[in-house]
């Protein structure tokens, strides 16, 4: 927790600074606030339509007082076929990827998610991700474990620190730059530390952006790993529960069209129970870690992407016997 930071720091702090500490300290030490009715948010961060509401029906059914769903539609209003997403959509603006805008678009959706006291963990998920699990798994997964799951390693390639800009200093140094998935789940404290950050986002938004000073920096990749590295470190798993295929090195993970999709291989992705992290200097140097949730060896993954909109017939039909633990 905030307590393992170090107690004499190495250098004054600025204002700013205290001011931040004092506020996500507060935050951290207040103990969580209990809901009779503790429910998931699930947060969907799409261009448009969701393609796989039918599939999120069939994973929602039956579980009607156990989560929410929030809906960003950043291009054009969305046609929805399941009723557990109809009226779920928030005021959007448009996302630019790779733009701070993508990362305004993250914190709409937490804010309005945050409105409903009840809900206490916060899933981020995008128009190409499906359920790895069935419902009750997935909740509680999410709700017995105390930490959030932020991605998030350190990488001294050109691109992880060779995105850094010392234009951060004094309050974010290159040694506290990481990198992650931007695809979290967050628990409601760091929810909360979110929407009371101004100092270390303005840092991002100034000085993590494609085309600064020759380097490409995404903010949505670098600024939640770097803020809870920095401070609440023992507070997230350093993974994402959203698994993507990134092997074939391109800017994208991997795609999934209906030809790739059996219960065989989904079920082997929801078994995972290993991380991966590679670093994109010349060393390449790969780290692999077991997923620990409460102290045991745990599958690592919940959701998945990227699938096209061909799969959803296959994934509908498979999705009991695939998501069966």
């Amino acid at each position: 927790m905030f307590e393992q930071l170090p107690a004499t720091p190495t250098r004054e702090l600025t204002d700013a600074e205290n001011i931040a500490q004092v506020v996500f300290k507060e935050i951290l030490n207040k103990p969580p606030v209990r809901s009779k009715n503790p429910k998931v948010a699930f947060m969907f961060l799409t261009p448009g339509n969701l393609p796989f509401e039918n599939l999120w029906e069939k994973f929602f059914h039956g579980h009607e007082d156990r989560f929410s769903v929030y809906v960003h539609a950043s291009s054009e209003k969305p046609m929805h076929v399941s009723h557990y997403f109809v009226g779920r959509d928030i005021r959007s603006e448009k996302v630019a990827w790779g733009r701070i805008s993508m990362l305004d678009a993250e914190k709409r959706l937490l804010a309005h998610a945050l409105l409903d006291p009840d809900n206490q963990q916060f899933v981020l998920l995008s128009d190409s991700c499906i359920p790895l699990h069935n419902f009750d798994y997935v909740y509680n997964y999410l709700m017995y474990t105390n930490v959030s799951y932020v991605d998030c390693f350190e990488d001294p390639g050109p691109h992880g620190n060779g995105r850094y800009s010392e234009h951060m200093l004094p309050e974010v140094e290159k040694k506290d730059f990481r990198k992650g998935s931007q695809w979290f789940t967050l628990k409601r404290q760091h929810a909360m530390i979110i929407m009371a950050d101004s100092l270390y986002y303005t840092k991002f938004k100034h000085y993590c952006k494609p085309n600064m000073e020759g380097r490409n920096c995404y903010a949505d990749e670098h600024y939640l790993p770097t803020l809870f590295h920095m401070i609440d470190p023992a507070g997230i798993a350093n993974w994402s529960v959203t698994h993507a295929d990134w092997s074939e090195g391109k800017w994208h993970p991997k795609a999934y069209r209906a030809q790739d999709i059996s219960s065989e291989f989904l079920k082997s992705l929801a078994s995972i129970d290993e991380t991966f992290h590679i670093t994109s200097d010349e060393q390449k140097k790969v780290t692999i870690l077991p997923c620990m949730w409460n102290g045991m060896k745990r599958p690592c993954y919940l959701f998945a992407r990227k699938f096209y909109p061909e799969a959803l017939d296959k994934l509908v039909f498979l999705f009991a016997n695939y998501t069966t633990v």
